[in-house]
């Protein structure tokens, strides 16, 4: 039997800014945008990581980290294969949530919204923009399925390898981007005794109403 492990002692104090409705932006793009460039600034290490939730047909959830290509007007991009174990959910249930977390700067960024999938140009764009190696692990990795070893996989990289020597590699038909567009956005900044600082933007009509929330 595994001994018990307790973690009520960790903790950590929360000291270093503030949120409140007064400062932040009113459109919550612009305000994802300042925090953005504050943890890029910050020298935060992958800063564009995010945990990405989804909720298949059969109610489990699940959850990845998954990595930030762009910010538009609409939403946020991220980029996988369809066939994937969270492509499949998503394509089930278009509900999701992401969440970014930057200890550095006590903050976290809090997404609610649906998804859908960008358009075929936006996806072959992206996939020839990414280093040779990136294109052709996409290419070999059939994605969240059984293999029965490395092996298999580098073999079927380097097939791949050779049969595009000029490494003009075609963009898998199961390999694309997906455009998250929110509902609810909640930024989170850590503040002193635990009396955080939350402010949430819901989408309403055409516009955004802002809050602040109890920590």
């Amino acid at each position: 039997m595994m001994t018990i492990k307790k973690y009520h002692d960790l903790r950590s104090e929360y000291l270093h800014q503030q949120l409140d409705e007064q400062s932040v932006q009113q459109n919550p793009f612009e305000q994802f945008a300042v925090w953005m460039d504050q943890a890029v600034q910050a020298e935060i290490l992958h800063p564009t990581a995010m945990l990405l939730a989804t909720v298949g047909s059969d109610g489990q959830p699940s959850c990845r980290v998954v990595l930030l290509k762009e910010v538009n007007d609409k939403g946020f991009v991220f980029f996988t294969h369809y066939d994937s174990h969270k492509g499949r959910q998503l394509d089930e249930n278009a509900k999701v949530a992401l969440t970014f977390f930057w200890k550095e700067t006590e903050r976290q960024v809090r997404i609610e919204g649906v998804v859908e999938k960008v358009d075929v140009e936006a996806s072959e764009t992206y996939f020839h923009s990414r280093p040779l190696e990136s294109r052709l692990s996409a290419a070999a990795s059939p994605q969240s399925s059984v293999i029965s070893s490395r092996q298999e996989l580098e073999q079927h990289r380097e097939a791949i390898r050779a049969k595009y020597p000029g490494g003009q590699i075609p963009r898998p038909d199961d390999w694309g981007g997906f455009l998250v567009i929110p509902e609810k956005i909640e930024f989170w900044q850590g503040r002193e005794n635990r009396l955080h600082d939350r402010i949430v933007y819901q989408h309403v009509g055409d516009g955004w109403s802002i809050h602040r929330l109890a920590p």
